[in-house]
């Protein structure tokens, strides 16, 4: 076993400035996609990087110019990069002018994992004794709507590979969580889309076969989580705040391995000087619906009069869960509610853990 480092870039929604619509509401700021892939990257490459992973949201809306702008800029890195899909790049069973299928996927990016395979799932050794499981969790019901789950083929193909693979130190990347990361995530109607949704399928094989470390996005939250021997590091997106990437040295300590994780921020670009403030600021303007109806939902249920107050005094909530270490404090809140919100301060840290969502280490 030799020690390694790679770095984690998540949920970047790349879009080129002809492909983004004006007057759309979102809740990322696709304008500074590609200033802050580059701030990102001009830092990576001088961090002496075995590999970067990408674990899905590559693009805004899986436009085919940004997926083909994305893949060249990723292969003129100067070590190898791995992605996955996220739900953002694949909206489409089949191809349309728009935004290209989940079929058509791994064309793009042949140089970013899909050169030997026609699947969307494939295992790629990254060092000797270290091995890569990629996992698209994107499909489509028969209504044609988007879900996150993995087929019963997919879950097959996994066993077979982890069998195959014993002995070796997985590292696991899939674009929906497969650990909570919010309390209650896998039940509330707010988090719940953000799960996959045979998880618990998923963390039954992975434990079996002694796979601890998965990676995943979509969240756009920065949080370390820990559930009966599997961690899960869930990297915000570039594009909202607190614009975070991460860097992982591996190092063997005995039979396991230790990792001490690093989270870096794009603070500021030539046209944001002060991003950080800024984006932040982005965010608490937009949470007034969002704290609405985490408030009314269960648990709480509150009436919307009740919820309102305390909703105003909720601005910058949702900014600092995504920033990661949340610790809340609202003494002049009523009791439920103040039980509600602290569960998001270090959430799923069980006592006998102790580590931060940013900068930490762990030990397998």
């Amino acid at each position: 076993m030799q020690a390694f480092r790679f770095g984690i870039v998540s949920d970047p929604h790349i879009a080129l400035p002809q492909t983004i619509a004006p007057g759309v509401l979102r809740f990322h700021q696709v304008e500074i996609s590609i200033a802050a892939l580059e701030q990102a990257l001009e830092h990576l490459q001088n961090s002496n990087l075995d590999f970067l992973l990408i674990p899905g949201d590559l693009t805004q809306d899986g436009e085919p110019e940004n997926h083909a702008w994305l893949s060249d800029r990723l292969a003129r890195l100067p070590f190898p990069c791995y992605v996955i899909p996220g739900n953002h790049d694949v909206p489409y069973p089949q191809t349309r002018t728009n935004g290209i299928g989940l079929e058509d996927f791994g064309a793009y990016y042949q140089r970013q994992g899909y050169d030997q395979t026609d699947s969307l799932d494939y295992s790629r050794e990254l060092a000797p004794g270290v091995r890569l499981i990629a996992l698209n969790s994107n499909g489509f019901n028969r209504k044609g709507q988007q879900v996150g789950s993995l087929t019963q083929g997919q879950l097959r193909w996994l066993e077979e590979e982890l069998e195959r693979r014993q002995g070796e130190f997985i590292i696991a990347m899939i674009h929906h969580n497969v650990v909570e990361h919010l309390p209650g995530q896998s039940r509330h109607e707010l988090g719940r889309r953000y799960m996959l949704s045979n998880a618990r399928r998923l963390r039954h094989l992975l434990r079996r076969y002694g796979a601890k470390l998965i990676l995943t996005g979509h969240l756009h939250v920065q949080d370390i989580a820990y559930q009966g021997g599997l961690y899960e590091i869930t990297t915000g997106s570039l594009v909202s705040y607190p614009h975070p990437y991460r860097i992982v040295d591996c190092e063997p300590q005995g039979e396991g391995w230790n990792l001490k994780i690093q989270s870096h921020r794009v603070e500021s670009l030539a046209d944001y000087p002060d991003l950080a403030h800024q984006s932040r600021q982005f965010l608490a303007e937009r949470s007034h619906s969002f704290m609405m109806r985490l408030l009314t939902a269960p648990p709480l249920n509150l009436p919307s009069q009740s919820a309102e107050p305390l909703a105003k005094n909720l601005r910058y909530f949702w900014a600092d869960v995504a920033a990661g270490d949340a610790q809340f404090h609202f003494p002049h809140f009523p009791a439920p509610a103040q039980r509600f919100l602290h569960q998001f301060n270090q959430f799923n840290h069980p006592a006998h853990l102790s580590f931060s969502d940013n900068d930490t280490e762990l030990a397998f």
